[in-house]
């Protein structure tokens, strides 16, 4: 009898981390999925949620790809550009490259020709900028943008009724932006963005420096290489 009470008492503590266990896991099994809201701090932080996603659960998208994106909207001019050229619509060229889970190498190639009356401004321009991702939900991400790049701008103006075009000089100038994309699926991506660029000014051989900056709003399409 007291054999029989002293193996009882043995395995009670057993007994009781397995039906400890058996509860905790039913538990678990019983809450609902939630949508997830993937903040993307590192890269660890992406690997560690693409390992362990389900199947039907969307994750941040690869990295090191290589992607083409067109971007058309309106280009806003300011300051001596605006006083030469109108505002109107325009194309863009874009490319990116996914260096990590949070930030993109992003390139923009832009040029275009804005008449006002017998004037016109000239905008010619490759930024260079880093966009950072500020998180992911689902499919969809904001993001934001800055750096540097190269410009070319230029205005022919009137002055006692000559017709005369500024110097042209190639000048550094910086860039910033922010906006927002949706990744459709492995390829194609769409968005919008928000891109202002100001270049430096140029000096002249006469009269003031040419002054301006501009700001552009588009809505794109991308499609990743590889």
């Amino acid at each position: 009898m007291l054999n029989k009470i002293s193996k009882i008492v043995q395995l009670t503590p057993v007994l009781m981390a397995g039906v400890f266990i058996c509860a905790s896991t039913l538990r678990a099994e019983d809450k609902p999925v939630k949508p997830n809201i993937h903040v993307l701090t590192s890269d660890k932080t992406a690997q560690k949620l693409g390992t362990n996603a389900e199947g039907n659960e969307r994750i941040p998208g690869d990295i090191h790809k290589f992607s083409m994106g067109i971007g058309i909207g309106q280009t806003f001019l300011r300051s001596d550009l605006h006083e030469n050229g109108n505002d109107k619509i325009t194309p863009e060229l874009y490319y990116n490259y996914s260096a990590s889970y949070s930030f993109d190498f992003l390139a923009n190639l832009h040029y275009s020709v804005h008449h006002f009356l017998n004037r016109s401004a000239t905008i010619k321009g490759l930024a260079l900028a880093i966009k950072g991702k500020a998180f992911q939900f689902d499919a969809f991400s904001p993001f934001f943008l800055g750096g540097f790049g190269f410009y070319l701008p230029s205005a022919t103006t009137v002055v006692n009724n000559i017709s005369t075009e500024t110097r042209q000089q190639l000048v550094f100038g910086v860039n910033v932006g922010a906006g927002a994309e949706l990744r459709l699926n492995n390829k194609y991506t769409i968005g919008a963005i928000a891109h202002y660029h100001d270049p430096f000014d140029v000096r002249q051989d006469v009269g003031g420096n040419l002054e301006g900056s501009y700001m552009k709003l588009l809505l794109m399409v991308s499609y990743t290489l590889n």
